[in-house]
């Protein structure tokens, strides 16, 4: 039994978890331990002791834990083969998956997360005193998540958002490009590439309509419209809550 330690069904928590759906029936050959972001539980000692870093998602294994989601999603396909199959067998066709999902890890997912820090995460830590605040980040483990979370709260300069709100714009643009020749972005065919762009796209057609709609972005919408009516997609949805 394979057990994922998540947040709900968004961001990096999302490419596992869609992963694991795909291929695998909840209840049967796998569990989501979902833990709550507003009460920090990823900072607790017990979760700790499972991912030092006390970052989601980690999978379980008979005991061995992987971290960083799209490494659990590779490590999926390679310990875990099922008839469902993500990754093309080409190995061009999967060298380009493979660049699709370095892109996400690397430029897409951040300019998103500092927008979204600013918009949403910061007001999980509006109402707390300076000591309970500083008694919080002291209990993060990764240093650079202390740094984001005493920038969030004060506020990101105005200068930085509006430079991610310009990668957003040239992300959504080049996802749009690719997939108005492309049904799926590699290998034709739907792979980890899909879902981890996903984990990231997925909402945007609301929280940032200006860019992502379909008559500026239809191939995106499309995209996006294509993986939500896939039964695992909505499986998932339908099963993890988004929120608590």
């Amino acid at each position: 039994m394979l057990t994922l330690y998540s947040f709900g069904p968004g961001a990096n928590s999302l490419k596992p978890m869609l992963t694991l759906f795909e291929k695998f029936t909840l209840g049967e050959q796998f569990t989501i331990r979902q833990l709550d972001p507003r009460k920090f539980e990823h900072h607790e000692d017990w979760f700790k002791a499972i991912n030092p870093r006390g970052q989601v998602p980690a999978l379980e294994d008979g005991g061995r834990i992987v971290t960083e989601s799209t490494v659990i999603c590779e490590y999926l396909e390679d310990a875990h083969p099922t008839p469902v199959k993500l990754r093309p067998d080409d190995y061009y066709d999967r060298a380009e998956m493979r660049v699709w999902t370095k892109w996400v890890d690397e430029y897409f997912c951040w300019c998103v997360s500092t927008i979204g820090w600013h918009c949403h995460v910061s007001k999980m830590v509006e109402n707390l005193s300076d000591d309970e605040f500083e008694a919080m980040v002291a209990r993060i483990p990764v240093f650079e998540q202390q740094v984001k979370w005493r920038r969030a709260r004060e506020g990101f300069p105005q200068d930085l958002l509006d430079e991610e709100m310009r990668k957003i714009a040239y992300s959504v643009r080049k996802l749009d490009d690719h997939l108005a020749n492309h049904e799926w972005l590699a290998g034709g065919m739907f792979t980890l590439a899909d879902i981890c762009n996903f984990s990231v796209a997925n909402g945007m057609q609301f929280g940032f309509a200006e860019l992502v709609n379909k008559d500026d972005t239809p191939h995106l919408v499309r995209w996006i419209d294509a993986i939500n009516a896939r039964p695992a997609t909505q499986e998932m949805f339908a099963k993890v809550p988004r929120e608590f």
